[in-house]
Protein backbone atom coordinates (compact mmCIF):
# COMPACT_ATOMS: atom_id res chain seq x y z
CA UNK A 1 0.00 0.00 0.00
CA UNK A 2 0.94 3.54 -0.47
CA UNK A 3 2.63 4.47 3.00
CA UNK A 4 1.37 7.11 4.98
CA UNK A 5 1.89 11.25 4.43
CA UNK A 6 0.91 14.14 5.11
CA UNK A 7 -1.44 15.03 2.47
CA UNK A 8 -0.71 18.61 2.78
CA UNK A 9 3.24 18.58 2.79
CA UNK A 10 4.58 18.63 -1.01
CA UNK A 11 7.57 17.74 0.07
CA UNK A 12 6.80 14.68 1.79
CA UNK A 13 5.12 13.33 -1.55
CA UNK A 14 7.93 14.45 -3.48
CA UNK A 15 10.02 11.93 -1.28
CA UNK A 16 7.87 9.55 -0.94
CA UNK A 17 7.20 9.47 -4.79
CA UNK A 18 11.43 9.17 -5.52
CA UNK A 19 11.17 6.47 -3.00
CA UNK A 20 8.84 4.29 -4.46
CA UNK A 21 10.25 4.61 -8.34
CA UNK A 22 13.31 3.63 -6.90
CA UNK A 23 12.59 0.55 -4.89
CA UNK A 24 10.28 -0.98 -7.51
CA UNK A 25 11.00 -4.91 -7.22
CA UNK A 26 10.88 -5.25 -2.96
CA UNK A 27 7.89 -3.16 -3.03
CA UNK A 28 6.13 -4.80 -5.34
CA UNK A 29 6.69 -8.17 -4.10
CA UNK A 30 5.89 -6.73 -0.99
CA UNK A 31 2.79 -5.53 -2.17
CA UNK A 32 2.26 -9.16 -3.71
CA UNK A 33 3.05 -11.02 -0.01
CA UNK A 34 0.15 -8.75 1.27
CA UNK A 35 -2.31 -9.06 -1.04
CA UNK A 36 -2.03 -13.20 -1.04
CA UNK A 37 -1.69 -13.45 2.96
CA UNK A 38 -4.63 -11.25 3.19
CA UNK A 39 -6.98 -12.95 1.12
CA UNK A 40 -5.40 -16.78 0.62
CA UNK A 41 -8.87 -17.78 2.37
CA UNK A 42 -11.29 -15.86 0.00
CA UNK A 43 -13.20 -18.43 -1.99
CA UNK A 44 -11.79 -17.17 -5.06
CA UNK A 45 -8.24 -17.57 -4.33
CA UNK A 46 -8.70 -20.72 -1.31
CA UNK A 47 -9.75 -23.15 -4.57
CA UNK A 48 -6.65 -22.07 -6.86
CA UNK A 49 -3.97 -21.73 -4.22
CA UNK A 50 -4.75 -24.02 -1.38
CA UNK A 51 -3.10 -22.22 1.19
CA UNK A 52 0.02 -21.47 -0.75
CA UNK A 53 0.81 -17.90 -0.53
CA UNK A 54 4.58 -17.71 -2.44
CA UNK A 55 4.67 -15.44 -5.91
CA UNK A 56 5.16 -18.67 -7.87
CA UNK A 57 2.08 -20.41 -7.04
CA UNK A 58 0.53 -17.32 -7.39
CA UNK A 59 1.69 -17.12 -11.54
CA UNK A 60 1.36 -21.27 -11.83
CA UNK A 61 -1.99 -21.48 -10.69
CA UNK A 62 -4.16 -18.00 -10.87
CA UNK A 63 -5.75 -17.40 -14.49
CA UNK A 64 -5.62 -14.39 -16.20
CA UNK A 65 -8.70 -13.39 -16.15
CA UNK A 66 -11.41 -10.60 -17.82
CA UNK A 67 -14.05 -9.04 -16.51
CA UNK A 68 -16.28 -11.25 -18.59
CA UNK A 69 -15.11 -14.21 -16.36
CA UNK A 70 -15.12 -12.25 -13.16
CA UNK A 71 -18.57 -11.07 -12.92
CA UNK A 72 -20.12 -14.15 -11.55
CA UNK A 73 -18.11 -12.86 -8.07
CA UNK A 74 -19.43 -9.82 -8.44
CA UNK A 75 -23.12 -10.51 -9.44
CA UNK A 76 -22.87 -12.72 -6.43
CA UNK A 77 -21.75 -9.55 -4.44
CA UNK A 78 -24.34 -7.31 -5.69
CA UNK A 79 -27.00 -10.27 -4.81
CA UNK A 80 -26.04 -10.58 -1.28
CA UNK A 81 -23.00 -13.03 -0.52
CA UNK A 82 -20.80 -12.18 1.86
CA UNK A 83 -17.88 -10.23 0.83
CA UNK A 84 -15.07 -13.08 1.94
CA UNK A 85 -16.09 -13.95 -1.68
CA UNK A 86 -12.63 -12.37 -3.00
CA UNK A 87 -11.99 -9.78 0.19
CA UNK A 88 -10.93 -10.39 3.63
CA UNK A 89 -11.70 -6.66 4.28
CA UNK A 90 -15.59 -5.57 3.66
CA UNK A 91 -16.61 -4.57 0.07
CA UNK A 92 -17.95 -0.55 0.92
CA UNK A 93 -19.08 0.21 -2.60
CA UNK A 94 -18.69 -0.85 -6.45
CA UNK A 95 -17.50 1.27 -8.92
CA UNK A 96 -19.65 1.26 -12.39
CA UNK A 97 -16.60 1.71 -14.73
CA UNK A 98 -17.32 3.84 -17.60
CA UNK A 99 -18.83 1.20 -20.14
CA UNK A 100 -18.62 -0.44 -23.14
CA UNK A 101 -19.22 -0.12 -27.11
CA UNK A 102 -22.55 -1.41 -25.63
CA UNK A 103 -22.77 1.14 -23.50
CA UNK A 104 -23.13 -1.38 -20.52
CA UNK A 105 -20.92 -0.40 -17.24
CA UNK A 106 -19.08 -3.05 -15.01
CA UNK A 107 -19.40 -3.16 -11.14
CA UNK A 108 -15.73 -3.29 -9.74
CA UNK A 109 -15.15 -3.78 -5.61
CA UNK A 110 -13.56 -1.04 -3.79
CA UNK A 111 -12.78 -1.62 0.17
CA UNK A 112 -12.27 1.36 1.95
CA UNK A 113 -8.92 1.23 2.55
CA UNK A 114 -8.40 1.04 -1.41
CA UNK A 115 -10.32 4.32 -1.48
CA UNK A 116 -8.41 5.91 1.12
CA UNK A 117 -5.11 4.70 -0.84
CA UNK A 118 -6.35 6.71 -4.28
CA UNK A 119 -7.38 9.62 -2.48
CA UNK A 120 -3.12 9.80 -1.45
CA UNK A 121 -2.48 8.87 -4.87
CA UNK A 122 -4.52 12.27 -6.17
CA UNK A 123 -1.51 14.12 -3.47
CA UNK A 124 0.86 12.59 -5.50
CA UNK A 125 0.49 14.50 -8.85
CA UNK A 126 -0.71 17.88 -7.36
CA UNK A 127 2.36 18.11 -5.80
CA UNK A 128 4.34 17.47 -8.85
CA UNK A 129 2.01 20.10 -10.80
CA UNK A 130 3.25 22.56 -8.12
CA UNK A 131 6.29 21.27 -8.68
CA UNK A 132 6.45 22.44 -12.45
CA UNK A 133 4.21 24.99 -13.22
CA UNK A 134 5.23 28.30 -11.28
CA UNK A 135 2.38 30.31 -9.59
CA UNK A 136 -0.25 27.62 -9.38
CA UNK A 137 -0.79 27.91 -5.98
CA UNK A 138 -1.36 31.15 -5.72
CA UNK A 139 -4.97 30.29 -7.03
CA UNK A 140 -7.46 27.88 -7.06
CA UNK A 141 -8.71 25.49 -9.75
CA UNK A 142 -11.77 25.54 -11.65
CA UNK A 143 -12.16 21.73 -12.22
CA UNK A 144 -15.77 20.76 -13.58
CA UNK A 145 -16.57 17.11 -11.73
CA UNK A 146 -19.69 15.99 -11.79
CA UNK A 147 -21.74 13.07 -9.94
CA UNK A 148 -23.97 11.06 -10.92
CA UNK A 149 -27.02 8.76 -9.34
CA UNK A 150 -26.01 5.80 -7.23
CA UNK A 151 -27.74 2.23 -7.61
CA UNK A 152 -28.61 0.13 -4.76
CA UNK A 153 -27.66 -3.14 -5.39
CA UNK A 154 -29.50 -6.44 -3.83
CA UNK A 155 -27.38 -6.51 -1.09
CA UNK A 156 -27.79 -3.01 0.32
CA UNK A 157 -24.25 -1.69 -1.21
CA UNK A 158 -24.22 1.15 -3.77
CA UNK A 159 -22.56 1.23 -7.15
CA UNK A 160 -21.37 4.60 -8.86
CA UNK A 161 -18.85 6.29 -10.51
CA UNK A 162 -15.57 6.76 -9.45
CA UNK A 163 -15.98 10.65 -9.56
CA UNK A 164 -18.68 10.25 -7.70
CA UNK A 165 -17.80 8.11 -5.08
CA UNK A 166 -14.91 10.42 -4.37
CA UNK A 167 -16.93 13.75 -4.22
CA UNK A 168 -19.68 11.89 -2.04
CA UNK A 169 -17.26 10.63 0.49
CA UNK A 170 -14.82 13.80 1.58
CA UNK A 171 -14.80 13.38 5.08
CA UNK A 172 -14.10 16.40 6.85
CA UNK A 173 -10.63 17.09 6.81
CA UNK A 174 -10.70 16.42 2.96
CA UNK A 175 -13.41 18.69 2.09
CA UNK A 176 -11.59 21.06 4.14
CA UNK A 177 -9.03 20.44 1.76
CA UNK A 178 -10.86 21.13 -1.21
CA UNK A 179 -11.96 24.52 -0.08
CA UNK A 180 -8.67 25.56 -0.14
CA UNK A 181 -7.93 24.08 -3.58
CA UNK A 182 -11.07 24.38 -5.14
CA UNK A 183 -13.11 27.65 -7.04
CA UNK A 184 -16.80 25.72 -6.85
CA UNK A 185 -17.97 24.87 -3.79
CA UNK A 186 -18.43 20.77 -2.49
CA UNK A 187 -21.89 21.51 -2.58
CA UNK A 188 -22.03 22.65 -5.86
CA UNK A 189 -19.90 19.69 -7.68
CA UNK A 190 -22.07 16.96 -6.09
CA UNK A 191 -25.71 18.14 -7.01
CA UNK A 192 -26.83 15.60 -9.31
CA UNK A 193 -28.27 17.55 -11.95
CA UNK A 194 -25.78 18.34 -14.65
CA UNK A 195 -26.97 20.97 -16.22
CA UNK A 196 -27.45 23.18 -13.09
CA UNK A 197 -23.94 22.15 -11.93
CA UNK A 198 -22.41 22.90 -15.23
CA UNK A 199 -23.98 26.49 -14.91
CA UNK A 200 -22.67 27.17 -11.51
CA UNK A 201 -19.26 26.21 -11.36
CA UNK A 202 -19.08 28.38 -14.53
CA UNK A 203 -20.96 30.92 -12.50
CA UNK A 204 -18.72 30.22 -9.74
CA UNK A 205 -15.28 30.54 -12.07
CA UNK A 206 -16.57 33.53 -13.60
CA UNK A 207 -17.35 35.30 -10.43
CA UNK A 208 -14.04 34.68 -9.18
CA UNK A 209 -11.76 35.26 -12.68
CA UNK A 210 -8.93 36.06 -10.81
CA UNK A 211 -8.58 33.68 -8.53
CA UNK A 212 -8.68 30.81 -11.07
CA UNK A 213 -4.85 29.49 -11.37
CA UNK A 214 -6.00 26.37 -13.45
CA UNK A 215 -9.11 25.04 -15.52
CA UNK A 216 -9.65 21.20 -16.38
CA UNK A 217 -12.04 17.82 -15.61
CA UNK A 218 -11.09 14.72 -15.60
CA UNK A 219 -11.47 13.96 -19.18
CA UNK A 220 -10.67 16.42 -22.45
CA UNK A 221 -13.86 15.51 -23.99
CA UNK A 222 -16.06 17.02 -20.04
CA UNK A 223 -13.60 20.25 -20.95
CA UNK A 224 -15.05 20.56 -24.32
CA UNK A 225 -18.71 19.76 -23.43
CA UNK A 226 -17.98 22.83 -21.33
CA UNK A 227 -17.16 25.22 -23.13
CA UNK A 228 -19.56 24.66 -25.40
CA UNK A 229 -22.22 24.96 -22.80
CA UNK A 230 -20.60 28.33 -22.42
CA UNK A 231 -20.80 29.27 -25.07
CA UNK A 232 -24.84 28.29 -25.58
CA UNK A 233 -25.06 30.61 -22.19
CA UNK A 234 -22.53 33.09 -21.77
CA UNK A 235 -25.48 35.77 -22.06
CA UNK A 236 -27.27 34.43 -19.53
CA UNK A 237 -24.34 34.33 -17.38
CA UNK A 238 -23.45 37.66 -17.56
CA UNK A 239 -27.13 38.72 -16.79
CA UNK A 240 -26.80 37.03 -13.62
CA UNK A 241 -23.42 38.68 -13.20
CA UNK A 242 -25.14 42.37 -13.90
CA UNK A 243 -28.25 41.66 -11.54
CA UNK A 244 -26.64 39.84 -8.41
CA UNK A 245 -29.45 37.79 -9.12
CA UNK A 246 -29.63 33.74 -9.82
CA UNK A 247 -32.06 32.49 -13.19
CA UNK A 248 -35.04 30.93 -11.97
CA UNK A 249 -34.66 27.73 -13.22
CA UNK A 250 -31.75 27.22 -10.76
CA UNK A 251 -33.64 25.23 -8.21
CA UNK A 252 -31.56 22.59 -6.68
CA UNK A 253 -30.92 23.61 -3.35
CA UNK A 254 -27.05 22.93 -3.01
CA UNK A 255 -26.37 25.01 -6.71
CA UNK A 256 -28.59 28.04 -5.07
CA UNK A 257 -26.60 27.30 -1.48
CA UNK A 258 -23.55 27.72 -3.04
CA UNK A 259 -23.31 29.85 -5.17
CA UNK A 260 -25.19 32.24 -2.81
CA UNK A 261 -21.70 32.46 -0.86
CA UNK A 262 -20.23 34.31 -4.16
CA UNK A 263 -23.57 36.15 -6.25
CA UNK A 264 -24.25 38.75 -3.53
CA UNK A 265 -24.56 41.87 -5.42
CA UNK A 266 -24.84 43.68 -8.93
CA UNK A 267 -21.35 43.30 -10.47
CA UNK A 268 -22.25 44.95 -13.97
CA UNK A 269 -18.88 45.95 -14.57
CA UNK A 270 -17.30 42.53 -14.71
CA UNK A 271 -20.53 41.11 -16.72
CA UNK A 272 -19.38 44.07 -19.26
CA UNK A 273 -15.91 42.58 -19.32
CA UNK A 274 -17.25 39.00 -19.64
CA UNK A 275 -19.31 40.45 -22.33
CA UNK A 276 -17.04 41.87 -24.36
CA UNK A 277 -14.55 39.05 -24.86
CA UNK A 278 -17.33 36.31 -25.01
CA UNK A 279 -19.08 38.20 -28.38
CA UNK A 280 -15.95 38.66 -30.55
CA UNK A 281 -16.00 36.71 -33.50
CA UNK A 282 -13.83 33.66 -32.69
CA UNK A 283 -13.77 31.77 -29.39
CA UNK A 284 -10.11 31.16 -29.77
CA UNK A 285 -8.57 31.18 -26.73
CA UNK A 286 -11.20 32.34 -24.99
CA UNK A 287 -9.86 30.50 -21.79
CA UNK A 288 -6.99 32.94 -21.73
CA UNK A 289 -9.37 35.80 -21.72
CA UNK A 290 -11.77 34.79 -19.33
CA UNK A 291 -9.41 33.68 -16.61
CA UNK A 292 -6.43 35.39 -17.53
CA UNK A 293 -4.17 34.08 -14.51
CA UNK A 294 -4.78 30.83 -15.17
CA UNK A 295 -1.21 28.86 -15.75
CA UNK A 296 -2.68 25.35 -16.94
CA UNK A 297 -5.75 23.29 -18.20
CA UNK A 298 -5.50 20.01 -16.59
CA UNK A 299 -7.11 16.95 -18.24
CA UNK A 300 -6.69 13.36 -19.64
CA UNK A 301 -5.83 14.29 -23.24
CA UNK A 302 -3.93 10.44 -24.26
CA UNK A 303 -5.68 7.55 -26.03
CA UNK A 304 -9.11 8.28 -27.14
CA UNK A 305 -9.10 11.81 -25.75
CA UNK A 306 -5.77 12.88 -27.89
CA UNK A 307 -8.52 13.96 -30.46
CA UNK A 308 -9.63 16.84 -28.23
CA UNK A 309 -6.12 18.41 -27.97
CA UNK A 310 -6.86 20.56 -31.15
CA UNK A 311 -9.81 21.99 -29.49
CA UNK A 312 -8.37 22.51 -26.06
CA UNK A 313 -5.59 24.11 -28.05
CA UNK A 314 -7.99 26.33 -30.06
CA UNK A 315 -9.98 27.38 -26.52
CA UNK A 316 -7.39 27.46 -24.29
CA UNK A 317 -4.84 29.36 -26.68
CA UNK A 318 -0.96 29.16 -25.52
CA UNK A 319 -2.07 27.21 -22.23
CA UNK A 320 -0.29 24.36 -21.16
CA UNK A 321 -2.13 20.95 -21.56
CA UNK A 322 -1.48 18.66 -18.91
CA UNK A 323 -2.56 15.15 -18.08
CA UNK A 324 -2.08 14.36 -14.67
CA UNK A 325 -2.17 10.75 -14.16
CA UNK A 326 -3.37 6.93 -15.71
CA UNK A 327 -5.78 4.87 -13.66
CA UNK A 328 -9.37 3.97 -14.02
CA UNK A 329 -12.09 2.15 -11.64
CA UNK A 330 -9.97 -1.10 -11.42
CA UNK A 331 -6.90 0.86 -9.81
CA UNK A 332 -4.83 3.98 -9.90
CA UNK A 333 -1.56 2.89 -11.48
CA UNK A 334 0.68 6.09 -12.92
CA UNK A 335 1.50 9.76 -12.53
CA UNK A 336 2.98 11.95 -15.11
CA UNK A 337 6.22 13.47 -13.47
CA UNK A 338 7.37 15.80 -16.60
CA UNK A 339 3.48 17.20 -16.34
CA UNK A 340 4.52 20.41 -18.84
CA UNK A 341 5.39 17.42 -21.52
CA UNK A 342 3.82 18.36 -25.19
CA UNK A 343 0.75 16.11 -25.10
CA UNK A 344 2.27 13.74 -27.59
CA UNK A 345 4.88 13.02 -25.83
CA UNK A 346 2.86 12.06 -21.87
CA UNK A 347 3.59 8.69 -20.43
CA UNK A 348 2.65 8.11 -16.68
CA UNK A 349 5.07 6.60 -14.60
CA UNK A 350 3.37 3.63 -13.12
CA UNK A 351 3.29 3.71 -9.16
CA UNK A 352 4.34 0.08 -7.62
CA UNK A 353 2.71 0.38 -4.26
CA UNK A 354 -0.93 0.96 -5.86
CA UNK A 355 -1.18 -2.80 -6.71
CA UNK A 356 0.40 -5.40 -7.92
CA UNK A 357 0.91 -5.43 -12.01
CA UNK A 358 1.70 -7.06 -14.68
CA UNK A 359 2.17 -6.39 -18.06
CA UNK A 360 0.76 -9.13 -20.94
CA UNK A 361 2.39 -9.00 -24.44
CA UNK A 362 0.39 -7.06 -27.12
CA UNK A 363 1.62 -8.61 -30.59
CA UNK A 364 1.73 -5.24 -32.60
CA UNK A 365 1.31 -6.51 -35.87
CA UNK A 366 -1.71 -8.34 -34.92
CA UNK A 367 -2.78 -5.95 -32.24
CA UNK A 368 -4.21 -8.72 -29.75
CA UNK A 369 -2.55 -10.28 -26.94
CA UNK A 370 -1.02 -13.46 -26.71
CA UNK A 371 -3.95 -15.98 -25.70
CA UNK A 372 -3.13 -16.14 -21.89
CA UNK A 373 -4.40 -19.61 -21.36
CA UNK A 374 -2.92 -21.33 -24.31
CA UNK A 375 0.49 -19.04 -24.71
CA UNK A 376 0.48 -16.81 -21.54
CA UNK A 377 3.64 -14.23 -21.75
CA UNK A 378 2.98 -12.25 -18.63
CA UNK A 379 5.92 -10.19 -17.65
CA UNK A 380 6.39 -8.00 -14.28
CA UNK A 381 6.69 -4.42 -14.02
CA UNK A 382 10.60 -4.60 -13.14
CA UNK A 383 10.65 -6.96 -16.64
CA UNK A 384 9.17 -4.74 -19.24
CA UNK A 385 11.49 -3.28 -22.20
CA UNK A 386 11.09 -0.52 -23.73
CA UNK A 387 9.50 0.28 -27.47
CA UNK A 388 6.72 -2.80 -26.25
CA UNK A 389 3.10 -2.92 -25.46
CA UNK A 390 1.84 -4.65 -22.82
CA UNK A 391 -1.84 -4.96 -22.03
CA UNK A 392 -2.10 -4.15 -17.91
CA UNK A 393 -2.90 -7.10 -15.94
CA UNK A 394 -3.97 -5.95 -12.01
CA UNK A 395 -4.12 -7.38 -8.59
CA UNK A 396 -5.53 -5.32 -6.02
CA UNK A 397 -6.58 -4.90 -2.33
CA UNK A 398 -10.08 -5.17 -3.24
CA UNK A 399 -10.15 -8.37 -4.76
CA UNK A 400 -9.06 -8.44 -8.69
CA UNK A 401 -6.81 -11.25 -8.76
CA UNK A 402 -4.92 -11.10 -12.78
CA UNK A 403 -7.34 -8.73 -14.04
CA UNK A 404 -6.94 -7.64 -17.15
CA UNK A 405 -7.79 -3.81 -17.44
CA UNK A 406 -8.00 -3.79 -21.29
CA UNK A 407 -5.63 -1.15 -21.53
CA UNK A 408 -2.48 -1.13 -23.93
CA UNK A 409 0.55 0.53 -23.07
CA UNK A 410 3.97 1.17 -24.48
CA UNK A 411 6.48 1.28 -22.53
CA UNK A 412 8.72 4.67 -23.08
CA UNK A 413 11.54 4.89 -20.51
CA UNK A 414 11.62 4.68 -16.83
CA UNK A 415 11.67 6.68 -13.80
CA UNK A 416 14.30 5.49 -11.62
CA UNK A 417 13.39 1.95 -11.70
CA UNK A 418 9.85 2.55 -12.85
CA UNK A 419 8.11 2.20 -16.35
CA UNK A 420 7.31 5.11 -18.02
CA UNK A 421 3.80 3.98 -20.45
CA UNK A 422 2.38 5.88 -22.84
CA UNK A 423 -1.62 4.47 -22.92
CA UNK A 424 -2.13 3.60 -26.66
CA UNK A 425 -5.88 2.78 -26.44
CA UNK A 426 -8.17 -0.29 -25.72
CA UNK A 427 -6.52 -4.25 -26.78
CA UNK A 428 -9.73 -5.04 -28.41
CA UNK A 429 -10.11 -4.32 -32.38
CA UNK A 430 -12.44 -1.69 -32.72
CA UNK A 431 -13.71 -1.83 -37.17
CA UNK A 432 -12.91 -5.45 -38.50
CA UNK A 433 -14.74 -6.66 -41.89
CA UNK A 434 -12.81 -9.33 -42.41
CA UNK A 435 -9.19 -9.89 -42.62
CA UNK A 436 -8.14 -6.19 -41.45
CA UNK A 437 -8.19 -5.31 -37.96
CA UNK A 438 -8.46 -1.62 -36.75
CA UNK A 439 -7.44 -0.62 -33.24
CA UNK A 440 -8.03 2.31 -31.17
CA UNK A 441 -4.78 3.98 -31.83
CA UNK A 442 -4.86 2.86 -35.30
CA UNK A 443 -8.34 4.95 -36.03
CA UNK A 444 -7.63 8.02 -34.54
CA UNK A 445 -4.34 8.73 -35.89
CA UNK A 446 -6.05 7.84 -39.31
CA UNK A 447 -8.96 10.45 -38.46
CA UNK A 448 -6.38 13.14 -37.09
CA UNK A 449 -4.72 12.86 -40.53
CA UNK A 450 -8.24 13.45 -42.23
CA UNK A 451 -9.22 16.26 -40.10
CA UNK A 452 -6.06 18.45 -41.42
CA UNK A 453 -7.55 18.82 -44.64
CA UNK A 454 -10.94 20.60 -42.73
CA UNK A 455 -7.86 23.70 -40.94
CA UNK A 456 -7.67 25.76 -44.42
CA UNK A 457 -11.70 26.03 -44.22
CA UNK A 458 -12.04 26.85 -39.83
CA UNK A 459 -13.70 23.59 -39.74
CA UNK A 460 -13.37 21.32 -36.53
CA UNK A 461 -14.45 17.93 -35.97
CA UNK A 462 -16.07 18.20 -32.73
CA UNK A 463 -16.25 15.13 -31.93
CA UNK A 464 -16.40 11.43 -33.77
CA UNK A 465 -17.42 7.54 -33.56
CA UNK A 466 -17.36 4.83 -36.05
CA UNK A 467 -19.37 1.51 -36.87
CA UNK A 468 -18.41 -1.18 -39.91
CA UNK A 469 -21.26 -1.28 -42.07
CA UNK A 470 -22.14 -5.25 -43.01
CA UNK A 471 -26.00 -4.53 -44.95
CA UNK A 472 -24.52 -4.91 -48.53
CA UNK A 473 -21.57 -6.92 -50.13
CA UNK A 474 -18.61 -5.53 -48.79
CA UNK A 475 -19.14 -4.26 -45.87
CA UNK A 476 -17.39 -0.90 -45.22
CA UNK A 477 -16.21 1.93 -42.55
CA UNK A 478 -18.51 4.08 -41.60
CA UNK A 479 -17.76 7.50 -39.66
CA UNK A 480 -19.79 9.70 -37.88
CA UNK A 481 -18.65 13.25 -37.27
CA UNK A 482 -20.16 16.07 -35.72
CA UNK A 483 -18.39 19.43 -37.24
CA UNK A 484 -17.79 23.03 -35.75
CA UNK A 485 -16.38 26.37 -36.51
CA UNK A 486 -13.70 28.26 -35.36
CA UNK A 487 -15.61 31.17 -36.23
CA UNK A 488 -19.05 32.21 -34.56
CA UNK A 489 -22.36 31.24 -36.37
CA UNK A 490 -20.43 30.27 -39.88
CA UNK A 491 -22.39 28.15 -41.54
CA UNK A 492 -20.96 24.68 -41.96
CA UNK A 493 -20.83 23.81 -45.52
CA UNK A 494 -17.86 22.33 -45.87
CA UNK A 495 -17.30 21.38 -49.53
CA UNK A 496 -18.03 17.94 -51.19
CA UNK A 497 -14.69 17.27 -52.34
CA UNK A 498 -12.99 17.99 -48.96
CA UNK A 499 -15.05 15.42 -47.45
CA UNK A 500 -14.00 12.90 -49.94
CA UNK A 501 -10.58 13.48 -49.58
CA UNK A 502 -11.32 13.03 -46.08
CA UNK A 503 -12.35 10.00 -46.54
CA UNK A 504 -9.49 8.89 -49.04
CA UNK A 505 -6.92 9.93 -46.45
CA UNK A 506 -7.96 8.25 -43.39
CA UNK A 507 -8.50 5.12 -45.82
CA UNK A 508 -4.79 5.74 -47.21
CA UNK A 509 -3.41 6.04 -42.99
CA UNK A 510 -4.54 2.21 -42.41
CA UNK A 511 -2.44 -0.45 -42.42
CA UNK A 512 -1.41 -3.09 -45.55
CA UNK A 513 -4.08 -5.58 -44.68
CA UNK A 514 -6.68 -3.02 -44.81
CA UNK A 515 -5.99 -1.27 -47.88
CA UNK A 516 -4.87 -4.81 -49.82
CA UNK A 517 -8.46 -5.88 -48.87
CA UNK A 518 -9.54 -2.29 -50.15
CA UNK A 519 -7.85 -1.95 -53.42
CA UNK A 520 -6.85 -5.38 -54.35
CA UNK A 521 -8.82 -8.11 -53.29
CA UNK A 522 -12.23 -5.91 -52.97
CA UNK A 523 -13.47 -7.34 -49.67
CA UNK A 524 -14.11 -3.51 -47.95
CA UNK A 525 -16.01 -1.38 -49.59
CA UNK A 526 -15.57 2.54 -50.05
CA UNK A 527 -14.91 4.39 -46.10
CA UNK A 528 -18.00 6.54 -45.47
CA UNK A 529 -17.97 9.47 -43.13
CA UNK A 530 -21.49 10.88 -42.31
CA UNK A 531 -21.74 14.38 -41.07
CA UNK A 532 -23.96 14.93 -37.91
CA UNK A 533 -26.19 17.78 -36.59
CA UNK A 534 -24.68 20.01 -33.65
CA UNK A 535 -25.58 18.02 -30.38
CA UNK A 536 -26.08 14.32 -31.88
CA UNK A 537 -22.95 13.50 -29.30
CA UNK A 538 -24.52 15.14 -26.49
CA UNK A 539 -27.82 12.61 -27.41
CA UNK A 540 -25.32 9.59 -28.04
CA UNK A 541 -24.02 10.77 -24.07
CA UNK A 542 -27.33 10.99 -22.88
CA UNK A 543 -27.88 7.47 -23.93
CA UNK A 544 -24.98 5.95 -21.69
CA UNK A 545 -25.62 8.39 -18.97
CA UNK A 546 -29.04 6.81 -18.71
CA UNK A 547 -27.67 3.24 -18.29
CA UNK A 548 -25.31 4.41 -15.54
CA UNK A 549 -22.66 6.18 -17.16
CA UNK A 550 -20.94 9.19 -15.54
CA UNK A 551 -20.67 13.16 -17.35
CA UNK A 552 -17.26 12.93 -15.43
CA UNK A 553 -16.29 9.58 -16.94
CA UNK A 554 -17.86 9.77 -19.91
CA UNK A 555 -15.47 8.90 -22.77
CA UNK A 556 -17.35 8.93 -26.28
CA UNK A 557 -17.00 5.15 -27.83
CA UNK A 558 -14.75 4.93 -30.52
CA UNK A 559 -17.29 2.16 -32.26
CA UNK A 560 -20.67 1.99 -31.55
CA UNK A 561 -22.69 -1.57 -31.58
CA UNK A 562 -25.47 -0.57 -29.65
CA UNK A 563 -28.75 -0.48 -31.88
CA UNK A 564 -30.26 3.02 -29.75
CA UNK A 565 -26.79 4.83 -30.08
CA UNK A 566 -26.99 3.82 -34.13
CA UNK A 567 -30.62 5.21 -34.34
CA UNK A 568 -29.69 8.46 -32.79
CA UNK A 569 -26.78 8.84 -34.92
CA UNK A 570 -28.87 8.17 -37.93
CA UNK A 571 -31.65 10.05 -36.94
CA UNK A 572 -29.04 13.08 -36.64
CA UNK A 573 -27.10 12.39 -40.21
CA UNK A 574 -27.56 15.63 -42.46
CA UNK A 575 -24.97 14.69 -45.25
CA UNK A 576 -23.05 11.43 -46.57
CA UNK A 577 -19.53 11.19 -48.10
CA UNK A 578 -18.17 8.59 -49.87
CA UNK A 579 -14.13 7.40 -50.54
CA UNK A 580 -13.24 7.00 -53.90
CA UNK A 581 -14.50 3.83 -55.64
CA UNK A 582 -11.04 3.15 -56.83
CA UNK A 583 -7.90 3.74 -54.25
CA UNK A 584 -4.45 5.68 -56.08
CA UNK A 585 -2.58 4.10 -53.68
CA UNK A 586 0.09 1.58 -55.44
CA UNK A 587 2.06 -1.61 -54.32
CA UNK A 588 4.50 0.06 -53.75
CA UNK A 589 2.85 2.18 -50.57
CA UNK A 590 1.29 -0.60 -49.08
CA UNK A 591 4.20 -1.04 -46.50
CA UNK A 592 4.23 3.02 -45.92
CA UNK A 593 2.54 2.90 -42.80
CA UNK A 594 3.05 0.04 -40.83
Amino acid sequence: MLPRFDLTDPKAALTLLEDVTTNVKQIQDSVLEAILSRNAQTEYLRGLLNGQVDKESFKKNVPVVTYEDFRSYTDRLTNGEPYDLISDRPISLFLASSGTSAGVPKFIPLTAEEFEQRISFGSLYRCLLYKHIKGLNQGKALTFYFVTGQIKTVSGLLAMSMITCILKRLNTTNSLLWDKLQVSPHEIATCVDTTQSMYCQLLCGLLQRDNVARLGAPFASTFVKVMKFLENHWHELCSNIRTGRLSDWITDAQCVSGIAKFLTAPNPDLANLIEQECSKPSWEAIVTRLWRKAKCIEAVITGAMAQYIPLLEFYGGSLPLVSSWYGGSECFAGVNVNPLSKPSDVSYTIIPSMGYFEFLEVEKDQKTCHDPVKNPVVVDLVDVQIGHDYELVVTTFSGLYRYRVGDVLRVTGFHNNAPNVRFVGRHNVVLSVGMDKTNEEDLLKAVKNGKLLLEPYDIMVMDFTSRVDLSSFPGHYVLYWELGSKTKDAKLEPDPNVLEECCFTIEKSFDTVYRMERKYDKNIGPLEIKVVNPGAFDELMNLFLSRGSSVSQYKTPRSVTNEEALKILEANVVSKFLSRQTPSWELHELHSNR
